[in-house]
């Protein structure tokens, strides 16, 4: 995967939230930013793109778009429920159409027998179709799996959600 690719994933969602008239956000752990970092790279992005949150931390997931203290306690920052909360979170904080939220263990540290690095959640909100959230375990170093992380919360989007309203349009 190149920036090649981003750079189209990232034209492709924008082109569709453009011809939707819908917005996004996004919440971002492992990926630091990278997600809000490719889309904005399109000249534009600010007619589609709302804000992004690096919610590294616990304490900035609960802040700043309202992940439950619980929920981080009882689930751990790497899991469904956290990416599911993130992702709705983000949404109201920005009113914004969708959400991108990704927690995951970019490595090289971090790993357990149960959550090995290379583990990422994704949380996926729209304010119409609910929220779903998906669990993929990437290969490769840090850079690799935030890269393919990035990737695969892009392909998602416009899977699960954008491809098909477009149709309907």
């Amino acid at each position: 995967m190149t920036d090649k690719t981003l750079h189209q994933l990232s034209r492709q969602v924008g082109e569709a939230l453009g011809e939707l008239g819908a917005t996004i956000t996004t919440a971002e752990s492992c990926t630091g930013g990278w997600i809000a970092k490719v889309i904005t790279d399109l000249s534009g992005s600010s007619a589609w793109f709302e804000r992004g949150f690096v919610t590294y931390s616990n304490e900035a997931k609960h802040q700043m778009i309202g992940v439950d203290s619980a929920t981080l306690e009882t689930h751990g920052a790497v899991s469904e429920a956290v990416v599911r909360e993130m992702a709705q979170g983000a949404l109201y904080a920005a009113a914004a159409d969708y959400a991108i939220a990704v927690s995951g263990i970019a490595g090289p540290n971090g790993g357990s027998e149960e959550k090995p690095v290379g583990t990422v959640w994704f949380g996926f909100a729209s304010k119409l179709d609910g929220t779903i959230a998906h669990c993929q375990i990437f290969a490769g170093d840090r850079d690799a799996v935030r890269r393919q992380a990035t990737e695969y919360a892009l392909q998602t989007l416009w899977e699960e959600f954008l491809k098909n309203k477009l149709d309907t349009v």
